[in-house]
């Protein structure tokens, strides 16, 4: 009971001291450039900030460029976000995270004429006692519109290798199943022999 109790308390201790604090973690993620008609759609835009960062005002605008290369702006966040007029009107919601980090939108009910080009614009203005830094991150997603989505390659290699190990598992079974009868055969026919 002592020895268990040591062990409890020095695992303990080593996961206070040796441990460190776990922080959550920002990572710049890729935006899809497929969307399927009728579906939504995530624009990923990402900007990652420094712990000594967080203090930071933080506009965001969204563009679009179609077909006839006329750059409009779509969406934009400036201590909330803010819906513009126009065609995209109701179908833009923020997807962004509260820390704006994450600066995603969603388009709601794809449509054809959505191909295009959207960038995403980040402008930060940082707050270091009288040092006021700022920053501009741009993401551009070349987002195309099919009707129906592209065959995932992931999902048909993982179920060949579903399929493979399948077959190998069963194969091993055999094969142990094997080996334990003769081993039992082999084990009475000694204990047949010692019994004469």
């Amino acid at each position: 009971m002592i020895t268990q109790t040591r062990v409890l308390l020095l695992f303990l201790l080593l996961l206070i001291f040796a441990v460190p604090e776990c922080r959550p973690v920002c990572v710049d993620a890729v935006s899809d450039t497929e969307a399927v008609l009728g579906n939504a759609m995530k624009l990923i835009c990402v900007s990652c900030m420094k712990r000594e960062e967080i203090n930071a005002e933080t506009k965001v605008s969204w563009y679009y460029t179609g077909k006839d290369l006329e750059r409009q702006q779509i969406f934009l966040y400036d201590d909330g976000p803010q819906m513009l007029e126009g065609p995209w009107k109701g179908r833009l919601l923020w997807n962004g995270s509260k820390d704006l980090q994450d600066l995603s939108i969603s388009i709601a009910q794809v449509r054809t004429n959505d191909s295009g080009l959207y960038e995403c614009v980040v402008h930060r203005q940082f707050s270091f006692n009288l040092y006021r830094p700022s920053m501009e991150k741009q993401v551009r997603i070349n987002l195309v519109v099919k009707e129906k989505a592209s065959p995932d390659p992931t999902a048909w290699y993982s179920e060949i290798m579903m399929y493979v190990l399948l077959v190998f598992l069963t194969f091993w079974l055999l094969v142990e199943m094997v080996y334990c009868y003769r081993k039992i055969s082999k084990s009475d026919e000694q204990t047949q022999d010692s019994a004469y």
